[in-house]
């Protein structure tokens, strides 16, 4: 880690939207997965949602350009769980589907919190997820075929909010809250250290002003684990 590396990541956390984000339902072709991520990391999107019945969004490992490091994915059992924590948390749901409520994507507000819903490749947004939308939009076509594809939508769609976004001074100053971008920012400067803080339920060292770890810290997570082995063991030598 170079002091200008992490300057560059923090750059690029300070402008994460963590009030955007996008639910896709089914969405399970490999190109289209990374090009859905690859945007949302352009927009500033922290994490997406995916309802995936076949679980082609866990087993994806496409390359989409390193965006999955960036981009964390949240996958559900089902549609209506998603739908329901979204709410919960206050977004609104905007389902790219055409109906006869649908209005022109540029019309929608996109500084509210919101959830880009797409659907499956050629079939789009079922009936039962667009009931559950709030809102839905369009893409104007003036050509002969009805629709973009999956990740083209994403990209226009997620490039219009990232615009109302952008005027409304919504990338000015950092909106992640302290705690999550301490720990994104960690993850991404360490991702080894992280995953060895994480397999032990360790917390993460903290960094200083120019991105690298606190000897101090680092030797307290290091003691602590060596430690919590220490009582794993004895633990295990009692019960045999």
């Amino acid at each position: 880690m170079t002091p200008e590396r992490f300057a560059r990541l923090r750059a690029v956390l300070d402008r994460r939207q963590p009030d955007l984000t996008v639910l896709c339902e089914d969405v399970h072709k490999s190109h289209n997965i990374s090009a859905i991520l690859r945007t949302c990391d352009a927009v500033g999107v922290a994490e997406l949602h995916a309802v995936s019945p076949g679980g082609e969004w866990s087993r994806h490992r496409g390359v989409s350009g390193g965006s999955r490091k960036w981009v964390k994915s949240r996958v559900h059992r089902d549609l209506g769980e998603a739908a329901s924590e979204l709410h919960s948390l206050g977004y609104q749901i905007v389902a790219a589907h055409f109906s006869e409520s649908a209005i022109d994507y540029r019309r929608c507000d996109f500084t509210r919190p919101t959830a880009v819903l797409l659907g499956a490749e050629r079939l789009g947004v079922s009936a039962r997820a667009a009931a559950l939308a709030d809102a839905h939009i369009v893409v104007p076509m003036r050509g002969l075929v009805e629709s973009l594809n999956v990740s083209v939508a994403a990209a226009v769609i997620l490039y219009e909010a990232a615009r109302q976004r952008e005027e409304a001074g919504m990338y000015s100053r950092p909106r992640l809250d302290g705690q999550a971008y301490r720990e994104l920012l960690f993850e991404w400067s360490y991702p080894a250290a992280a995953r060895h803080c994480q397999a032990r339920g360790l917390p993460y060292p903290a960094l200083d002003a120019e991105g690298f770890i606190q000897r101090r810290q680092l030797a307290g997570s290091l003691r602590e684990s060596r430690l919590a082995q220490r009582r794993a063991r004895r633990t295990s030598g009692a019960g045999s």
